[in-house]
């Protein structure tokens, strides 16, 4: 993407779009409140959508997905363990204090200190040191070779060491403070989160005076909202709404394959799917085909794997997991105790609900004893890396690393050493351990075609789907149909 409205945009995985020259505030309907305004304590698109124009990242990607400067302007692979980035001289966070490569220090040791937590630790582990040599530039020393590196620093915000130190990381989070185009203004918690552009950025700068994020967790009121005028973009449309807003002239509608694997998340640790005839029966039972056929529409691609066609890693031999419902229900007959324990399908509104409802029913109509519990995003995220037996039996998510390359997605749910993974398979580690660190690209796809036959053969995850984005861009207005200011939330 390009560098101006990159979080706006690439934020939500759209191509640039024009409004016209009077439109100087964009508001933008989201499914959810963000969880975390701070880039390294998140790990959720609504608050990603809203973060990413606070910060810079050290790389970024354009639109042809090849990776380019943005703090880095450029790099070296002094060896097989150590990178050296130049990081630029000219830019300074939103109080005036210039951007140091030791910023850019302290946030890599900040987002892989263990004791910090980071939900993004995993992909960021790797890394063991870092420091400024040089001048300007940063050395980045890593745990064995990495060649997802610098795949990985394209999601690395930097933040400001003299600001998180002196105000702590709770009141960073509450008032974040980047060097991005757009700076922070205010959290209506529940409601919305202001940004106002930041005509003192280093790069092109942002197209909008202000930027306002609603919470609108009501997918028929985002609609709504785009078709009134009320909000100039909506997120986390499903197929139904597309084909309303298609009726609309005034509105686009489009939709785009993204990185992001839809799957259902098994506690391995409860019953009744620590059992592995109960994972084959639930696989059996899930119409992938159907789902995305029938209830998503927008491009959506049956998946067997913790990566799409995106990724580096990504197996195009591996066979799709068989639907055959009646197999399912014999399986579950013979195991009818074990099948009718009550399981717990936890879910937020950011997902769409129509797909937890139907994998719930197709569950159930084999014979298991599935409900639903929705709960908000941060909730939500909570239930998903705490320990196995406060974990709910059953998760759907869509993961997405931003970095083209399995590490980011199959390490983090798979590795057992990830908050998020609830499996701990020694043979898994060891293959995902060797194609993180080898530098032969043969290796790396075979070790990553071994781990998706594990995962697909005994059940471990259930991925279900490739996902697409759709979504509404704005009507086009005369100037005097245009809301002069962005009306209060609807959330």
């Amino acid at each position: 993407m390009t560098s101006t409205f990159k979080g706006l945009i690439t934020g939500v995985a759209l191509a640039f779009f024009a409004l016209p020259a009077f439109a100087r505030d964009i508001t933008i309907d989201l499914a959810g409140e963000p969880s975390s305004l701070d880039p390294h304590l998140q790990w959720n698109p609504d608050s990603y959508y809203v973060y990413r124009n606070v910060f810079d990242n050290v790389v970024t990607r354009n639109n042809a997905g090849e990776i380019v400067p943005q703090l880095a302007t450029e790099w070296e692979q002094v060896s097989d363990t150590e990178l050296v980035l130049t990081i630029r001289d000219d830019v300074t966070f939103h109080d005036g204090e210039p951007l140091e490569p030791s910023d850019v220090v302290y946030s890599v040791l900040r987002i892989t200190n263990p004791d910090f937590a980071s939900p993004q630790l995993g992909q960021f582990n790797q890394i063991i040191g870092a420091a400024v040599v040089d001048g300007n530039k940063v050395k980045l020393t890593t745990d064995g070779p990495y060649p997802a590196l610098m795949a990985q620093l394209v999601k690395l915000s930097v933040v400001p060491e003299h600001v998180v130190e002196a105000v702590g990381n709770e009141a960073f989070n509450a008032t974040p403070l980047g060097s991005g185009p757009y700076t922070f203004e205010e959290w209506d918690r529940g409601v919305s989160v202001t940004l106002a552009r930041n005509d003192a950025y280093w790069g092109e700068a942002g197209p909008f005076d202000k930027a306002i994020f609603r919470a609108v967790p009501d997918a028929a009121t985002r609609v709504a909202d785009l078709q009134a005028g009320t909000a100039d973009l909506v997120v986390s449309i499903d197929a139904d709404a597309g084909a309303q807003l298609a009726s609309n002239p005034n509105v686009k509608v489009l939709s785009a394959p993204t990185e992001r694997v839809g799957y259902v998340g098994l506690n391995l640790d409860k019953p009744p799917f620590n059992n592995l005839e109960m994972r084959k029966a639930a696989s059996l039972a899930i119409d992938r085909l159907g789902i995305t056929e029938g209830l998503l529409q927008a491009g959506e691609v049956p998946m067997a794997q913790m990566a799409s066609p995106a990724h580096f890693g990504y197996n195009p031999d591996l066979p799709l997991f068989e639907y055959d419902p009646d197999m399912a229900r014999e399986i579950v007959a013979a195991n009818a105790d074990l099948a009718q324990t009550p399981a717990t399908l936890a879910t937020a509104p950011v997902f769409d609900q129509r797909i937890v409802q139907a994998v719930q029913q197709m569950l159930n109509d084999v014979g298991f004893n599935v409900s639903i519990s929705m709960t908000d995003m941060p909730t939500y995220l909570g239930i998903a890396r705490s320990e196995p037996a406060e974990n709910s039996e059953l998760s759907f998510g869509r993961w997405s690393c931003a970095c083209q390359d399995a590490d980011g997605i199959a390490y983090p749910t798979l590795h057992s050493d990830s908050a998020w993974s609830r499996v701990n398979v020694p043979e898994l580690d060891e293959l995902l351990e060797k194609a993180r660190v080898s530098l032969d690209p043969a290796v790396r796809q075979d070790a990553y075609n071994k781990v998706s036959q594990i995962v697909r053969d005994n059940y471990y995850l259930l991925p279900m789907y490739q996902a697409a984005v759709l979504y509404g861009e704005p009507p086009i207005w005369n100037s005097s149909q245009r809301p002069t200011k962005a009306c209060s939330s609807t959330a």
